[in-house]
């Protein structure tokens, strides 16, 4: 006779037969919502069973109910096993005659109720209960996991029974709590711990005990009634008698309503706190979820247009920040991410402060535009790792800002970077970098997507903050808080205010509420056509000031912001740009390959003001005086036509530090690098341009600098992924068919070809071990079932030692394989003879 789990022998229905009984539908969903029981695919049922049972995979379960859901288990695990019904209802809703605790919350029965079978239903298809409707059982996990008196997610409050609570009591001790109950004595300790029991489950009697104690005594009681069920006292073992007792505590150690748990600690039975509760399980039962309240309400186009407008902040942001670091790349630290100082000055430059920048930096390190560039060398001065924009960024600007905005977008609501969390401590007390190995939390993005659903739920334009989003969240999931932080808030609600925040910075919310492409983008469409036609159209104009200034009365055409960039530095920002022209800048022009010419073409073509005098003769006379010293690699060398400019150089004090010397009358050889003497020349005032080793004028573009081929950071995974239609459809066959293998009725094992084949044998029911036979009677068992055309029973290891059990149809037997229709693949396979442990016939039944 066998035993499944969570049942008991013989006839009597198992979580595996009732697992057997239901749909392939059930099976599936059962998969789909617990995804941890697919790797691997279990062989058979009593394999799932098993998986279903166990600890992780139950908790894992449970963090992914509801309050009310959770609550209906943690009274299921509170009643005796197999209860009715009509007693859950009365734990959760209290029983309809009883007047509840003083302390408890109202609750509308009808409303429990009438939720109670989604509750259950929930339950059930998650493999977390089983049994008939009018009888639900755990599974022992789960029992195990929200049990009262154990340390795990339970939220009742409840203590141990008192049959828990006695165990290891003496009998003495026992009759002595009887004889202070006012109780009979009975012949053992089993019956008089039922004797106590059947005591506090009398609701009267009860009372009438609890009406002799003293009234600082029941004060004792409410403090632990709703929980924690113990308390610490002096020396609780102690065997103290009614007549004895002197204070509150041992009056009711004498009588048995409270119990030592330990030598310091006293407990509170269940059974008396549920009297004392009223009968109710929880303090508070909300059997539908809170509404989410709304704070204000704007107008659905003046939403849309903020958020519209702060996408396009967005983009210009990252786009000015790459180009920003395409130019000075940042060191890496050696433990990874960015130091202190870079960031500061990163966030200098974007004119916002550290914590915002360093969401810019994840907003482009998670899609992909940016990564250190694994590379150890010398560049803009330091030495080692860099980070720097990758090629995906120079493709990423040839896009519409739209399509630009979307990758930014999809990226955000996908990541489990969190930036908030740079400068915080660590484990070791240490501020955690930006773009450091330390910020996954994979409670960010289901947060994130939590947040912007319920905003979604919204009516357009409804505003709702993190105050109003939090009670909702937390009855979706209560156990999915995260760890607690120094303020003493849990994870998930630091994650919520900070997605508010961030969604407004990218441009998914406007004015706190959700705009048309963040639900475009929380439904899993394309946002690009909603947000592209509420985007401000970019110019294609300046206009030129005699002050060597350019003005930008709104947002430019890509290529004409990163060309006037190049020429011109950026002065201010907001509705208008102003750019400036400085010599420096008209030289950083001419460096990256444009002539005078293309200069004052450029500007003619879109300024609308004739070009200023002034700048025109900016850019004439830095254009003459580039590119007359030219620098080479020696370690590196000056030419020049001008021997009277080379000898002015050589002369010059500033220089000394080159080590310059005379090789030619149109020569000097340095001793430092290019790009050290280029930078030396500059600062002494002079224009020179880099020169390749047959003399060619060296073009250098500024943001030049790119990280070979890099992709995005892959989000950390938060368990294993959701299973496809595809996979979930392969699993429930092959378990069905490894199922069928394991629970046929089988005859006992053929000895060899010339056996004789009995009428009937009895049938094998220990279905755990495989069928075990001789290589030899192995062999010509099967070659015997190719003439006779019978099914048989294998039993089989893989290459990777896994076993599994087999109903096969033998089609040829050669060359130490044997070629048959696997039912449990349902397609012909070869198996090799070896691996096979042994064969038998299937009963013809």
């Amino acid at each position: 006779m066998t035993t499944e789990p969570n049942g008991a022998s013989g006839g009597a229905r198992t979580l595996a037969a009732e697992l057997r009984a239901s749909s392939d539908q059930a099976l599936a969903t059962l998969l789909r919502l617990r995804p941890d029981l697919l790797n691997p695919v279990p062989s058979d049922l009593t394999q799932l069973t098993a998986r279903l049972s166990s600890r992780a995979s139950a908790l894992r379960a449970l963090e992914r109910l509801d309050r009310f859901t959770l609550q209906v288990a943690e009274a299921l695990a509170a009643m005796p096993d197999g209860g009715a019904d009509t007693v859950l209802r009365d734990l959760l809703a209290g029983p309809s005659r009883v007047k509840a605790h003083p302390g408890a919350e109202p609750v509308e029965r009808a409303a429990v109720i009438a939720a109670l079978p989604r509750a259950l239903a929930a339950l059930r298809e998650r493999g977390l209960i089983w049994g008939p409707d009018t009888a639900p059982r755990l599974v022992i996990a789960v029992r195990e996991a929200l049990a009262p008196s154990a340390a795990g997610p339970g939220g009742t409050g409840l203590g141990p029974t008192l049959s828990e609570a006695t165990l290891g009591m003496s009998p003495a001790r026992l009759q002595q709590l009887l004889a202070g109950a006012e109780l009979p004595g009975t012949a053992d300790p089993v019956t008089a711990v039922a004797a106590l029991s059947a005591l506090f489950a009398d609701r009267k009697r009860c009372a009438a005990l609890l009406a002799q104690a003293p009234p600082a005594t029941l004060g004792v009681l409410e403090k632990l009634v709703w929980g924690p069920p113990t308390g610490t006292v002096p020396d609780a073992g102690r065997p103290v008698t009614a007549d004895q007792a002197r204070s509150p505590v041992e009056w009711l150690l004498a009588r048995g309503l409270l119990l030592p748990s330990g030598p310091g600690t006293v407990v509170l039975p269940r059974e008396l706190a549920l009297h004392l509760r009223g009968g109710r399980s929880h303090r508070s039962v909300e059997p539908v979820a809170p509404v989410v309240a709304i704070v204000t309400e704007r107008d659905p186009q003046a939403v849309d247009g903020a958020a519209a407008g702060q996408a396009y902040t967005a983009v210009r942001t990252v786009e000015e920040l790459l180009d920003l670091w395409g130019l000075q790349p940042p060191a890496a630290l050696r433990a990874g991410g960015l130091g202190v100082r870079d960031l500061k000055r990163t966030a200098l430059a974007l004119e916002t402060d550290e914590a915002t920048a360093a969401f810019w930096l994840e907003l482009a390190y998670g899609a992909g535009l940016l990564a250190p560039d694994g590379e150890v060398g010398e560049l803009a001065g330091r030495t080692g790792e860099v980070w720097a924009p990758t090629p995906a960024y120079d493709l990423w600007l040839q896009q519409p800002v739209a399509e630009r905005w979307v990758l930014l977008a999809r990226g955000w609501l996908a990541a489990t970077r969190v930036a908030r969390l740079v400068g915080a401590p660590d484990s070791k007390g240490k501020a955690r970098a930006a773009l450091g190995p330390e910020l996954d939390r994979v409670l960010a993005p289901v947060t994130r997507r939590a947040v912007l659903s319920l905003l979604a739920d919204l009516p357009p334009g409804a505003v709702a903050d993190a105050a109003a989003l939090l009670p909702v969240q937390r009855w979706h999931r209560p156990l999915r808080g995260g760890p607690t932080g120094p303020d003493g808030r849990e994870l998930r609600d630091q994650l919520t205010e900070w997605s508010l925040a961030e969604a407004e910075l990218l441009g998914v919310t406007g004015r706190g509420a959700l705009a048309a492409p963040g639900r475009a983008l929380l439904a899993g469409q394309d946002p690009a056509p909603v947000l592209d036609p509420l985007l401000p159209q970019p110019l294609d104009h300046v206009i030129l000031q005699p002050d060597l200034t350019a003005i930008a009365p709104g947002p430019l055409l890509t290529p004409l912001a990163q060309a006037l960039a190049l020429c011109a530095e950026i002065e201010s920002k907001g509705g208008a740009t102003v750019y400036r022209f400085t010599a420096e800048s008209v030289r950083r022009a001419l460096d990256a390959g444009r002539t005078a010419t293309d200069l004052h073409a450029f500007l003619e073509q879109h300024s609308r003001t004739p070009v200023p005098q002034p700048l025109s003769y900016l850019i004439d006379d830095v254009a003459r005086r580039h590119g007359v010293l030219r620098v080479g690699a020696a370690s590196a060398y000056l030419r020049c036509d001008d021997p009277a400019l080379l000898a002015e150089v050589l002369a010059d004090r500033r220089a000394a530090e080159l080590r310059l010397r005379l090789l030619a009358p149109t020569v000097l050889a340095a001793q430092a690098g290019p790009e050290t003497v280029l930078t030396v020349l500059r600062a002494m005032g002079y224009a020179p341009a880099a020169e390749s080793a047959e003399g060619d004028l060296v073009i250098t573009r500024p943001d030049s600098h790119r990280t070979p081929p890099r992709s995005a950071p892959a989000p950390v995974a938060d368990g294993p992924a959701a299973p496809d239609e595809v996979l979930l459809g392969a699993a429930v066959k092959a378990i069905r068919a490894g199922d069928r293998a394991a629970t046929a009725h089988r005859r006992e094992t053929v000895n060899g070809p010339a056996a004789t084949r009995p009428e009937s044998g009895p049938a094998r029911t220990d279905t755990r071990h495989l069928p075990r036979t001789a290589a030899a009677d192995t062999l010509a068992a099967l070659q015997t079932a190719v003439l006779l055309g019978e099914r048989m029973w294998i039993g089989y290891i893989n290459a990777e030692g896994l076993a599994s059990q087999r109903v096969i149809d033998p089609v040829k037997v050669e060359g130490g394989y044997v070629t048959a229709f696997d039912h449990h693949a349902e397609k012909l396979n070869t198996f090799a003879l070896h691996r096979i442990t042994g064969v038998a016939e299937l009963d013809e039944g």
